[in-house]
């Protein structure tokens, strides 16, 4: 994989995959932001932690089929997110999109030489890597803790978390950017208030 051209810029980063994916696009001082608008910002995001704990073998291609697939997965990620934030089963129509993602990869399951289970990927073609993975990884959170897949509490956010806090209250992107903010506003408001 090319080194990338930058920084990665978004302002979350290092939630699980899908969710990293879901937070390619953001709300920036300049208004809308997409990573994956480029080949560019493809690189970037191939690049980025998550992205390479799940297809370190794999080496996706920094191309067009990559980030058309990933384009794909964000868009049916984006519906299945904003049915699971309403707590609402998902549109046939989302299910079904992601699930046409699925469609190009499997686990294989096999019985190893030492007598131990070993499990592999296998792709219809490397250019499905990222986005198949991405797709996975929601299957294993909806798995685990649907009720923590969260978008941010600012209704001027965009971006969505994984709920890891013990108690599970966790309400804002990120504490330093979005919790601050609010936090600074109630404060502005009671003391207009009083």
């Amino acid at each position: 994989m090319p080194n990338p051209p930058g920084p990665d810029p978004r302002p979350l980063t290092g939630e699980p995959l899908a969710l990293d994916l879901l937070n390619t696009r953001w709300i920036g001082a300049e208004g809308p932001r997409d990573l994956l608008e480029s080949e560019d910002g493809l690189a970037v995001w191939l690049n980025s932690e998550p992205v390479r704990t799940h297809t370190a073998a794999l080496a996706p291609p920094v191309g067009r089929a990559t980030l058309d697939r990933l384009l794909e997965t964000r868009t049916a990620l984006e519906a299945l997110a904003a049915s699971a934030a309403r707590r609402e089963q998902a549109a046939p129509a989302s299910a079904a999109a992601l699930n046409e993602v699925l469609s190009h990869g499997r686990i294989r399951r096999t019985l190893g030489g030492d007598g131990l289970p070993e499990s592999a990927v296998e792709l219809d073609e490397a250019a499905w890597g990222p986005a198949w993975y991405a797709a996975d990884n929601w299957l294993q959170l909806v798995a685990d803790r649907p009720d923590r897949i969260r978008p941010c509490a600012n209704d001027a956010c965009v971006l969505h978390f994984y709920d890891i806090s013990k108690n599970g209250t966790r309400r804002w992107c990120s504490m330093a950017g979005c919790g601050n903010r609010a936090k600074a506003q109630r404060h502005y408001a009671r003391r207009a208030g009083a």
